[in-house]
């Protein structure tokens, strides 16, 4: 897998106007790295289609080679041969030290999953990624009889595993920090040497999130019975390679151009995703209905008629989809009224805090914004302004800023290759698609 090194400093946006044609998306994050390390624990070959190349995907990848996990990919990423391990991930020898990058995913699935074997392994990343919390999840593989030591500051990674197998029986787990400590404990837990009883206290954020997971665990044979998101009750087993496994479309990505769309007063059709989607994201349809939008969604794509239509402001919990909730937060800048998103606490633990993030470049281009903990109500500006946008190294920064320039105004983004970590092609594509 190619390295991403070139990285421009800037891209400047130019006023524009329209927005229009057909998009197909790139695939899934989410889905990708579920399925590639379900597909590395699974006993046979899984044939992966429509991956997403991308930062994320290429750190879950190249550790899992590393890791000594049989994968061959085609020449363009779009799809791999995972030959499956057959069980848990066991290494001899010398410790194996694994860089992550700022892939959240990858670091708490991974750190659940090497708990499993035999073994020791050093889990680290890019700065912001020892600025993550961690502590939930270790605390819970802890309490399942896990050896796992944090290697600079409490709580957060990098950390050290070493790996005798992890215990079944019961665990607890907060759900209000990230539903990736979730997932992480449901993806091993087939492992466990018990069946495995995780009780989630407190709100579950991002719950889709882990609809998602459980999707994926099904479609390599492990079915997980639950008590409404609460209580999940998983049992011993073995993951089957189901063969082929097409990865969807990214829904979070799908928000960008229907967006632009609404924004420009344009029309667009997506394709990739739709109403047979197993992503939660594919809910800013929803959102963009609630604000006036007029949306269709078919079984593998959406189409977005944003002619004549007047964004309206209107008040959203979006705990569910606090990705796609950042196109939202923009979309608000050309409302007939102020917004408030709430339900969006997780932000302030993803790439960047992304509560502050926002903030701080929505009043650049001329919003009145507060911010709480969990919540940012944005009144949009009398008059758009041009402005430079920092993106803290964060890829939804970048992707929902350059919406922006379709109100009319020049918009420079700054180090527009931080899209690599999961839409590496996303200026072509909307420089392609805008006017």
């Amino acid at each position: 897998m190619d390295e991403f090194q070139f990285r421009p400093s800037f891209v400047q946006l130019p006023a524009l106007s329209s927005f229009s044609g057909e998009i197909r998306l790139p695939g899934s994050k989410s889905i990708t790295n579920r399925a590639f390390l379900v597909a590395a624990l699974a006993k046979g070959t899984t044939r992966l289609h429509n991956l997403l190349k991308s930062d994320d995907t290429r750190y879950m990848g190249e550790a899992l080679q590393k890791l000594g996990i049989d994968i061959e990919f085609s020449d363009d990423f779009s799809e791999a041969v995972v030959h499956g391990n057959g069980g848990p991930i066991s290494v001899s020898g010398e410790p194996v030290d694994l860089f992550l990058g700022n892939a959240g995913t990858a670091m708490r699935s991974l750190t659940a999953a090497l708990t499993l074997g035999q073994g020791e392994f050093h889990l680290r990343g890019e700065e912001r990624m020892s600025e993550r919390p961690i502590r939930d999840l270790v605390d819970a593989l802890r309490c399942l009889g896990a050896k796992i030591d944090y290697e600079e500051s409490e709580g957060y990674p990098p950390v050290r595993i070493v790996a005798d197998g992890l215990n079944g029986g019961e665990v607890s787990v907060r759900g209000n920090i990230s539903s990736q400590y979730l997932t992480a404990l449901l993806i091993c837990a087939p492992y466990c040497k018990a069946p495995l009883h995780i009780h989630v206290e407190g709100d579950l954020i991002s719950s889709p999130y882990i609809e998602l997971t459980l999707e994926v665990m099904k479609s390599f044979g492990i079915e997980v019975r639950h008590e409404e998101l609460r209580d999940f009750y998983v049992p011993q087993g073995v993951y089957t390679a189901p063969a082929e496994y097409m990865v969807e479309g990214d829904a979070s990505s799908a928000s960008y151009p229907l967006a632009a769309a609404a924004i420009a007063k344009s029309k667009i059709r997506v394709l990739g995703v739709g109403h047979d989607s197993i992503q939660g994201d594919v809910a800013f349809v929803m959102v963009m209905r609630k604000m006036g939008v007029k949306v269709e969604i078919g079984p593998d794509w959406i189409e977005c008629d944003g002619t004549g239509c007047t964004l309206r402001g209107v008040n959203l919990d979006l705990n569910d989809i606090p990705d796609a909730a950042m196109t939202v937060a923009v979309l608000a800048l050309f409302a007939d009224s102020p917004m408030t998103i709430s339900g969006i606490a997780s932000w302030r633990v993803k790439e960047t805090d992304r509560i502050a993030a926002m903030s701080a470049e929505l009043r650049k281009v001329g919003a009145d914004v507060r911010e709480t903990m969990d919540s940012i109500t944005i009144t949009p500006p009398a008059k758009l302004q041009g402005a430079t946008i920092e993106t803290y190294n964060d890829h939804r920064m970048a992707m929902c800023f350059s919406l922006v320039a379709l109100g009319g105004v020049p918009i420079k983004i700054m180090d527009p290759a931080c899209v690599n970590k999961t839409y590496p092609r996303y200026f072509d594509d909307f420089n392609r698609l805008a006017k």
